[in-house]
């Protein structure tokens, strides 16, 4: 992990006025990612970019490879072909902690810890000042489980406190697995409004397709390990039968 110090947190941005990043903003390439485990390919060839700036949605069928994409670019899997850029120089897996911070599905670290503990910790470990901590807590309405310890949490609770983690981190590019899994729909509409404000680059696997529409600049579609279909919401059109047509 990289303790330099965090981008400091803007203010929010209207979802209107969302940037679109163009082709000439490309951060991060991906060109011909595939792992395969024996004889089956979890992903297949999968190649595209992402832009500085944007909200990147990765939306897919259980299975369709959108866990394993996330592990091998933020270095944590070894591909067993192709190449990671960040801004065009190929990258290793160990080096890419330096430039972007993957926060997994289901991790539960520190579980007899409490959540002010945790949170001091994290902003502490990544010089995050005090302030961007408390701002974060009270966007993500963790303000009264400060004294629960982790095992006590809730999925959707504890899903709260590893994005705050997150947006604790310095690194421009986060990639946050499921974020809005487990989580109501007012939790899921005030975690859109806290992502949104953050000017960094995201990467969201999300499962939702409605979630995915009103969050992301961009969608990736995946689908048995492959990249079939990317744009925007309104190139895409309707999401949820633009899916199913391509899957």
């Amino acid at each position: 992990m990289s303790v330099s110090a965090p981008t400091p947190l803007p203010e929010s941005r209207e979802p209107d006025s969302r940037s679109s990043p163009t082709s000439s903003s490309v951060d991060v390439r991906v060109e011909g990612l595939s792992k395969r485990y024996g004889a089956f390919w979890a992903l297949r060839d999968a190649s595209f970019d992402i832009r500085s700036g944007e909200i990147l949605g990765l939306i897919g069928p259980n299975g369709s490879g959108k866990t394993t994409l996330f592990r091998c670019v933020a270095g944590v899997a070894p591909a067993t072909a192709g190449v990671v850029r960040h801004r065009e120089a190929p990258i290793a897996g160990k080096h890419r902690k330096h430039f972007l911070y993957f926060v997994p599905d289901g991790i539960r670290p520190w579980p007899d810890q409490t959540v002010d503990w945790v949170l001091r910790f994290a902003a502490g470990l990544h010089g995050a000042p005090a302030k961007a901590r408390d701002e974060i807590i009270a966007s993500l309405g963790l303000s009264s489980l400060l004294a629960a310890r982790l095992r006590e949490l809730s999925k959707g609770e504890h899903r709260r406190v590893m994005l705050a983690i997150g947006l604790l981190t310095p690194q421009p590019l986060l990639m946050l697995d499921e974020p809005f899994d487990g989580l109501d729909l007012r939790q899921v509409r005030a975690t859109i409004e806290q992502l949104r404000g953050v000017k960094r680059t995201l990467v969201l696997s999300i499962h939702q397709l409605q979630d995915a529409a009103r969050v992301c600049d961009r969608l990736l579609l995946l689908n048995h390990g492959k990249v079939i279909a990317t744009g925007t919401p309104a190139e895409l059109g309707d999401i949820e039968e633009a899916f199913l047509a391509l899957t």
